[in-house]
Order: structure tokens, then C-alpha cells, then sequence
């Protein structure tokens, strides 16, 4: 069986956006950012993931609104080891600033 898009649905998907995401619970100490890159160098997203010092997680993905919205869906569960409490995401224009995703270590 097929399914056809319709060229607004499909134009969608191609759209590039941006979510900026915070995750607290248990995600630090559980390959979360590990993980996160994995599955974001593979969808294509670009941006970062890193610890913060109240033992959250902060993350920016840009890309294709589909793949996009696919990391968000994996970040509100993140790798099996987590334990997500609370999880927040604001969602913006991409300002296509970053050349690939990388782990960030600024504590």
C-alpha cells in the first residue's frame, strides 16, 4: 500500500527548524549525550548536547522539521538508563549555525 503526501505536507517535512530542549531527572551519568549524538549525527541534526550544573541536560537541534521532531521524541525518553522527570522544548526559526552536532564539556 501507498501513502502520498500532498506537496504542503511534503514541504513541511523539508522545512528547517530549530528546538531548544531541557531534560532534568536521571540523565546525567547514563551515556545520555553519548546517545544523543549518536542518533543526531545519523538523522543529519546539527547542534549540541551538554550537562548543566543543576544535573540537567541541554540540548539545540536544527535540521529538517521531520528529523528535528524525531530527536525531541528520543530526548523526552532518552537511552535506557534515564529516568526523565521533567522535560521542556521551545521550538524557533533555524539559524543554521552549526556545521555538525557536537558534546559539549563547559561545565
Amino acid at each position: 500500500m501507498f501513502f502520498f503526501k500532498s506537496k504542503k505536507e511534503e514541504a513541511k517535512g523539508d522545512e528547517k527548524i530549530r528546538a531548544h530542549v531541557f531534560v532534568s531527572g536521571k540523565v546525567q551519568g547514563v551515556f545520555f549525550r553519548d546517545t544523543c549524538k549518536k542518533k543526531a549525527d545519523k538523522l543529519g541534526v546539527t547542534g549540541f548536547v551538554k550537562n548543566l550544573r543543576d544535573s540537567r541536560v541541554e540540548a539545540v537541534f536544527e535540521g529538517e522539521r521531520l528529523n528535528v521532531d524525531k530527536m525531541i521524541n528520543w530526548a523526552r525518553k532518552g537511552p535506557i538508563w534515564a529516568k526523565i522527570d521533567d522535560f521542556s522544548v521551545v521550538l524557533d526559526n533555524c539559524q543554521d549555525e552549526f556545521l555538525g552536532f557536537e558534546i559539549r564539556y563547559d561545565i
